[in-house]
């Protein structure tokens, strides 16, 4: 059964077919180039001296000059790692959330979405052209069914929004329950997978994959710039999203899209992940042992989480600082995370665990951590 979503989303494609413009990826094609936007001639020279999946610059948007079989080879591979029917990159997570919801949301739209959610689905929701957007509490689904049942009415189109994975707070959403939640009201879910990919799963998949819910999931958002290492972001979906996002998604279309070299690293960089499980072993080893180990310090306590993400809650801007600037001095690099990034009272140091970390500077990170707040 189709959700609204869905539903608005082929009424639109079928609009812009009957009226002839709808968009349409395709390859560079050989020939005298007066549409790309390479002015100098750099990208093309270095097309001419290596592999394209070597080119430095890709000369234009995908629907332009831009697009290349490494393009569409590399979705290609993400949608089969994704078990999806089809995958679009974007140049960033946040374009990607951006694209996504800002193009999705109409007058007749209402998103719901966590209130911890990231400023880049905060800010695509409020590029949209949505009715109303509510946020629901932290986590919370029986807040989240409660706000389902009062705006679930006829003709409206509600989309739900979730992390897996909460960057300032390191805990995962509860998102079997939400899963069922979306699925008893027949409304789209879209879930940021930002950190939990190449972190969790049995290869670096993500958490919805980890607990086979993928397939009751309108849309997830995988970003390359933290456990992948690379840069750029993927939305992976329906071959209907697809279709709908490469003709109504702005920070897809306009703009100047990943050369074939950022596109190879990000290839090599998921295939190290899909080839590696011991890197993941070694990290969630390392979160197991730093939450053995953490403690409340005085009046001072630790969020719990079970990811790579740790926040020790200080509540006050300036001792975050102060905290923060020890633990430099002791050659030590943390977070200090302050209001307004994070609500008043909740002001923080964050810290991010690593496979190459120690438990030997694990115990240091604390010892210091402690010292400098028992002063």
């Amino acid at each position: 059964m189709q959700t609204k979503t869905e539903k608005y989303i082929e009424q639109r494609l079928q609009q812009r077919e009957i009226a002839g413009n709808k968009r349409h990826l395709q390859l560079r094609e050989s020939g005298i180039d007066f549409f790309s936007n390479d002015y100098l001639g750099i990208a093309r020279k270095n097309l001419a001296k290596a592999e394209s999946a070597n080119s430095s610059g890709s000369t234009g948007s995908r629907l332009l000059s831009g697009n290349s079989k490494k393009a569409i080879a590399l979705e290609e591979y993400l949608a089969d790692i994704h078990l999806t029917e089809t995958a679009l990159l974007f140049n960033s997570g946040y374009d990607a959330n951006l694209g996504l919801l800002s193009s999705l949301g109409n007058r007749h739209t209402i998103y719901l979405y966590d209130e911890l959610a990231h400023a880049s689905i905060i800010d695509g929701i409020r590029l949209s052209f949505c009715k109303q957007s509510f946020r629901f509490k932290h986590n919370d689904y029986i807040d989240l069914k409660e706000k389902l049942q009062k705006f679930s009415t006829e003709g409206v189109q509600i989309i739900v929004v979730i992390e897996s994975v909460y960057s300032m707070e390191g805990d995962i959403a509860p998102i079997e329950q939400i899963v069922q939640l979306c699925a008893s009201f027949n409304v789209s879910l879209i879930v940021d997978e930002a950190h939990a990919t190449g972190v969790f799963g049995e290869k670096g998949e993500g958490i919805v994959q980890q607990l086979n819910l993928h397939k009751k999931v309108f849309a997830r958002v995988h970003t390359f710039g933290k456990a992948v290492g690379s840069h750029g972001a993927v939305v992976v979906g329906s071959n209907l999203l697809k279709a709908y996002l490469v003709n109504f998604a702005r920070s897809f279309i306009y703009t100047t899209a990943l050369p074939d070299q950022a596109l190879q690293a990000i290839e090599n960089n998921y295939i190290f992940i899909q080839n590696h499980p011991e890197e993941r072993e070694k990290l969630h080893s390392l979160i197991q042992y730093f939450n053995q180990r953490k403690k409340n310090i005085g009046n001072y306590y630790w969020k719990q989480s079970a990811s790579p993400i740790q926040s020790l809650i200080l509540s006050n801007n300036d001792l975050v600082k102060i905290v923060s600037e020890s633990c430099k001095m002791a050659g030590i690099n943390v977070s200090a995370i302050k209001s307004p990034t994070v609500a008043k009272g909740e002001e923080r140091i964050r810290i991010c665990l690593h496979s190459f970390n120690t438990k030997e500077e694990i115990n240091l990170l604390l010892k210091e951590l402690a010292a400098c707040l028992s002063k």
